[in-house]
């Protein structure tokens, strides 16, 4: 007796003959499990894709080295105000009575704020530090010194940075501007913290008269959008779930016709599915947007499995057979392919560990971990559970309900299945042909299939939110506020929701040159930068904020005209004394934004073309770091998004081909093992291939692009693909080793496990399709692509298996490996045993 042989006896004796024991072990379990589900965290967007990038380990420097950092933080946020004119008396005293409410409630940590406002009011009163003062200086100005204040400003470059695309200097009118804000917490400071902060800056910018938050002002950072993008995980669950459930539970009933061993398969489910949420709390492993989608995977293949362990017994006990001796030949027969299915799945999940991405790593162990769960509950405790209620009934007056096995006798759904068992006896090689080839050409169009990464990609659309608002509480989701700001950034400001790069200058800034290198870098910019009327590229760098101080300020503008050998207006010697005079200076807190403490480094951001393509503007600023003689990085959140998609492809394939090679040699392996032919391996690899090649194509035809969280797909869509292929053919054989011809043997094959797979297809095709139902762009595509996944499988399996199986012994037969030749060689090696 083999190693397998006797796992099975064992299982067979504590389901047959122990199945209360096996049922209070498994509940134990289950609350044990409990306390790791009350330990899990959350972790949402695009940070989790970045973490181990080099573009995004200079950003981090950036982080920790200047006290301002690129394009909002989780340190910074920037009120967003729309008004009939900004620039009017009335909202310049507005916007600066929100800024000195904002610096002045201590415990809202705000540092500083910057506004068109200040700029315009220090040219009334020099003197004028705080918002307060500025506020008060602007009130007391004459109509003609309030236009003359705009007018001097607007020349020194400090007005029209920080206004709408629709801004006149002429008129002195624009509708919209952008006021900064930026916190002054540690750098400790979680997302939470800093989340609560802004929720509370929000609440001081609406108490401001004139002011509605979300309306004519809306305050919008990091520590926000973290918030939102959590909240996309909740709305997606709220909506999603009920869904899957009312969908999952309408076909469970189908497939099962009797409630109490749907009950059964239902509790399975759960058990399975809890005890991989207790892992990730007990593993650390925190619950993202990617692992949203291992839980329909582990519903899908757990529903396949209590199908066929139902259906399967059902079928003995149609026969005659007992209780026990029918679950002992259920659990002999479906506890291997059970377990063929589970590794080989299993393979194809690790497989993503050799992802770059951390949340397809953890995607690819927990999913893995929860597959083997899935096996125990449903090999295990599932035959336990049906054998101790079945005897109930015997001794209880409990009605039987459907009992006969799903796609037997003369139903439709029995004449429907049979169709590839029909095809494979009169064009066998055609449907070979045609579903190889299908699979081949959709394969090769799948090569053509886009990439993209983006915070934005998370953003749900807002077409169907509006649809979903009209839901009742609590399926009506949440008030998002980055759309808005999205919007008013494209429309406004003529800026994408990231439209900058910044080149990180890791070398010592103290040099008399350093100003003078850093200054060049904007020279003859390439097309994707936005430039000057002098065509330099507009930027902002040390070099930027000193001359705008010096045209503000007579001294310091001297001290820079000292230093200045060569006349262009950048300092070239004695560097150190202009910063020192900058840095005491009220621009002091803008300086340090751009150049570190210990002058050790320094940042230069660059504004990016609207419209221009990020891959191009991304290898521009690469470019540009590369040809520099500082050393220099480029970065930024284009540059990092960037980054990602160029690691999604390589990581896909990666991924898939790592997966297909230990299926492969797991499946001829086992099948060696168990049935003593490898080739019974290769059968099952030829539809996962179809079934890939389809899936790929798809998503061309769908022009639904690889992302981090599809990016698993393909590797999973072998699990997916051998799940069913593995029944089909481990059915097969044994039925074929039993004695039976081809055709007879898949005729049984097609009319047992066949309606197992229709049904176990149905339920989970409708059950990971609701994902379609998600808030979260990026879940609906991922959902839709597992649904098709599972669909392709089984088709491949009832379509394309039988006649593969005729083709194979029909030309496997001239080189001695077609199914006669191996049942010959098999029993002449039992014979000379």
């Amino acid at each position: 007796m083999t190693l397998a042989d006797r796992v099975v006896e064992r299982i067979d004796e504590l389901a047959t003959e122990r199945p209360v024991t096996v049922i209070v072990a498994f509940l134990l379990v289950s609350v044990v499990a409990l306390g790791g589900v009350t330990a899990i965290s959350t972790s949402a967007g695009a940070d989790q894709f970045t973490q181990d990038i080099p573009a995004q380990q200079a950003l981090d420097e950036i982080d920790e080295e200047f006290e301002s950092s690129i394009g909002g933080s989780a340190t910074s946020a920037q009120v967003i105000v729309t008004e009939d004119n900004v620039l009017s008396r009335d909202a310049l005293l507005r916007i600066l009575e929100t800024q000195d409410r904002l610096e002045s409630r201590s415990t809202l940590r705000v540092a500083s704020t910057t506004s068109h406002a200040n700029a315009i009011a220090r040219r009334l009163d020099p003197s004028a530090e705080t918002a307060g003062e500025q506020r008060d200086a602007v009130a007391e100005a004459t109509p003609t010194e309030l236009a003359d204040a705009i007018e001097a400003a607007d020349e020194s470059g400090a007005v029209a940075a920080q206004l709408s695309t629709d801004y006149n200097p002429t008129a002195q009118q624009a509708d919209s501007a952008i006021v900064g804000v930026t916190y002054d917490v540690p750098d400790a400071a979680t997302t939470a913290r800093v989340e609560t902060l802004q929720v509370r800056s929000v609440e001081v910018v609406d108490s401001v008269p004139g002011m509605e938050a979300g309306e004519n002002a809306i305050l919008f950072g990091d520590g926000i959008l973290q918030s939102e993008i959590n909240a996309l995980l909740t709305d997606t669950a709220v909506i999603v779930f009920p869904a899957a459930v009312l969908f999952i539970l309408f076909f469970l009933l189908f497939a099962y016709r009797d409630p109490i061993d749907m009950t059964l398969g239902l509790s399975a489910l759960g058990m399975s599915v809890l005890w991989t949420f207790g892992f990730m709390g007990y593993a650390g492993i925190p619950f993202s947007d990617s692992l949203i989608t291992v839980f329909p995977l582990l519903v899908a293949v757990g529903i396949d499995f209590g199908i066929h362990i139902i259906n399967r017994y059902r079928e003995e006990r149609l026969q005659g057979g007992g209780i026990g001796d029918s679950m002992r030949t259920t659990t002999d027969q479906l506890f291997i392919a059970f377990l063929l299915v589970t590794i080989t799945t299993v393979v194809s999940l690790i497989a993503n560990v050799v992802s770059p991405f951390d949340p397809n790593r953890d995607f690819g162990i927990v999913a893995a971990v929860g597959m083997v769960f899935t096996l125990l509950v449903f090999g295990i405790y599932l035959p336990a559970a049906k054998v101790l209620v079945d005897r109930w009934r015997d001794r209880l007056p409990i009605p039987e309900f459907g009992s006969t096995p799903l796609g037997t006798g003369g139903s439709r759904l029995a004449g429907v299945l049979h169709v590839g068992v029909d095809l494979s006896r009169v064009a066998p090689v055609l449907v070979v042909v045609v579903v190889l080839l299908g699979g081949a050409l959709g394969g090769a169009y799948g090569t053509g299939v886009d990439t993209e990464f983006s915070e934005e990609a998370f953003f749900p659309d807002e077409q169907r939110l509006e649809t979903y608002s009209q839901l009742p509480e609590p399926l009506a989701p949440t008030d998002y506020t980055f759309l808005d700001v999205l919007t008013l950034f494209e429309e406004e400001f003529d800026q994408d929701f990231v439209g900058s790069v910044t080149l990180y200058v890791d070398q010592s800034v103290r040099d008399d040159d350093s100003l003078e290198l850093i200054d060049r870098t904007t020279r003859n910019p390439p097309d994707t930068f936005a430039t000057t009327d002098e065509r330099r590229a507009q930027s902002t760098s040390i070099v930027t904020v000193i001359e705008e101080h010096a045209e503000s300020d007579p001294e310091f503008r001297r001290t820079v005209e000292r230093n200045d050998r060569l006349g262009t207006g950048v300092p070239d010697r004695n560097v150190d004394e202009v910063y020192d005079e900058l840095l005491d200076s009220s621009a002091e807190e803008r300086a340090r934004g751009y150049i570190a403490a210990d002058r050790g480094s320094a940042r230069i951001d660059y504004t990016i073309r609207p419209g221009v393509e990020s891959a191009q503007a991304v290898a521009d600023a690469r470019a540009l770091a590369e040809r520099t003689p500082l050393t220099a990085v480029a970065t930024g959140t284009l540059v990092v998004n960037e980054a990602v998609i160029e690691l999604l492809l390589e990581s896909a394939i990666q991924s898939l081909i790592a997966a297909f090679v230990f299926t492969a040699a797991f499946l001829m392996l086992s099948y060696r093992y168990l049935e003593g032919k490898a080739v019974y391996g290769a059968l099952n690899l030829v539809p996962v291939l179809a079934t890939v090649g389809l899936l790929a194509g798809s998503m061309w035809l769908l022009d639904i692009p690889l992302t981090p969280i599809n990016a698993p797909i393909l590797s999973v869509s072998i699990g997916l693909g051998v799940d069913y292929t593995v029944h089909f053919v481990h059915r097969f054989v044994d039925e074929y080793k039993g004695g039976k011809p081809i055709h007879e043997a898949l005729d049984v094959t097609i009319g047992g496990t066949g309606g197992a797979l229709t049904g176990s297809m149905l339920t989970t095709v409708t059950g990971l399709g609701v994902l379609w139902l998600a808030v979260i762009p990026l879940i609906q595509e991922f959902g839709a692509l597992l649904a098709l996944g599972v669909f392709y499988a089984y088709l491949c399996s009832i379509v394309l298996v039988p006649s593969l199986v005729v083709v194979w012994d029909r030309y496997g037969s001239r080189v001695g490996l077609g199914l006669e030749a191996t049942l010959r060689e098999e029993e002449a090696e039992r014979g000379g045993r």
